[in-house]
């Protein structure tokens, strides 16, 4: 890690622990979003931490976002950051201009058509934070193909929906509307890929983020509480689910960096592929133990826990799940030269090339 991406990473956890509490986490419950941190945020530049020195940014790459994401999903911080952000890089990848004020996206697995006078019709469902930001980069089809295109949201109807966790998961539709920006060529097949592929490590390190949260309330928690005389970590079976949390959460952690080492090395699709469908199951895990060491207080309203389990249920539902990412490697391995499942795993200079 490079003191830069080491400084910004502990100059946003600062933010987040001074500014995010379970309140702030709540507003999202309420409909709303955390403005102020937002603004905190944009005052530093940090919303352009990935974006082009040319452009006003930092120049930061794919691997400082994903940092970032991480710290979003440990602080459950109820602002359009990751889609913003992640946005704007996709944006600058196809040599279009960045969005200057709050944007979303929405993957190409959808139904938005490209009419003949270039006007975009159609409906988007479970769009984040779509009521709250000015933009949204979706993806229309057309009899050419997939086109980027950039949509001011004050062309569109939207309908308030949200997921478990409360987030805004808008239903957003278009009517002959007018883009702001349409790339002049349609996408390939392997850059379709490509965006299914950042998508996915985008959640990947939410989640990640997410666990990490949920073991560190459970250390607190078994600390604090006491049963029978005694903190309640003192017992066998809360030990035992302490340690399986802690393996977790290494595991996920561990993912994590090997992921991002794959995508600036140019082979993430395997890397996100096997750390997506490490995560469900670790979500499955990490959500069990967590709320079992807690008890029935894990599930209150009072409690921060339930802020970061019903995020994880709710992400790993999210975008490409993990049932998807098993056919990919699945078809990987049927398509394999090699002979044996076992060399397939282990020859990390062949691994990466026989997709």
């Amino acid at each position: 890690m490079s003191e830069m991406k080491e400084m910004i990473l502990e100059v946003v956890e600062k933010m987040f622990k001074k500014t995010v509490d379970k309140e702030t986490v709540d507003l999202a419950e309420n409909g709303h979003w955390a403005e102020s941190v937002w603004q905190i945020l944009k005052d530093n530049e940090i919303l352009n931490v990935a974006v082009s020195e040319s452009a006003g940014g930092a120049g930061g790459d794919i691997d400082d976002l994903l940092s970032l994401y991480q710290l979003v999903g440990k602080y459950a911080v109820p602002i359009p950051f990751t889609e913003t952000t992640l946005s704007n890089y996709i944006l600058e990848s196809y040599q279009l201009a960045i969005s200057n004020d709050s944007i979303t996206y929405c993957l190409p697995q959808t139904s938005l058509v490209m009419n003949d006078d270039q006007t975009i019709s159609g409906t988007l469902i479970n769009v984040p934070w779509a009521r709250h930001v000015k933009e949204i980069l979706a993806f229309a089809h057309s009899s050419e193909g997939v086109f980027p295109v950039r949509l001011s949201l004050k062309e569109a109807t939207i309908h308030p929906n949200t997921n478990l966790a409360g987030e805004s998961r808008d239903t957003v539709t278009f009517n002959q509307s007018k883009s702001l920006q349409v790339q002049s060529t349609p996408l390939s097949d392997d850059q379709l890929q490509d965006l299914n592929t950042i998508d996915t490590a985008a959640k990947n390190a939410l989640m990640c983020g997410a666990i990490e949260k949920a073991f560190l309330l459970s250390v607190q928690f078994a600390k604090e509480r006491e049963q029978f005389g005694r903190p309640i970590h003192r017992f066998q079976l809360v030990q035992q689910h302490l340690a399986l949390l802690a393996g977790e959460q290494a595991i996920a952690s561990s993912s994590l960096e090997n992921m991002i080492a794959a995508l600036l090395e140019g082979r993430e699709q395997n890397e996100v592929a096997y750390t997506r469908i490490r995560l469900d199951e670790a979500s499955r895990i990490v959500s069990t133990s967590a709320h079992q060491v807690h008890a029935a207080i894990g599930v209150t309203h009072e409690h921060s826990l339930h802020q970061y389990t019903r995020r994880l249920w709710s992400w790993r539902e999210e975008g490409l799940t993990a049932n998807h990412w098993k056919k990919v490697v699945a078809n990987t391995l049927l398509t394999t030269p090699f002979d044996d499942l076992w060399s397939y795993l282990t020859d990390s200079e062949k691994i990466f090339t026989t997709n």
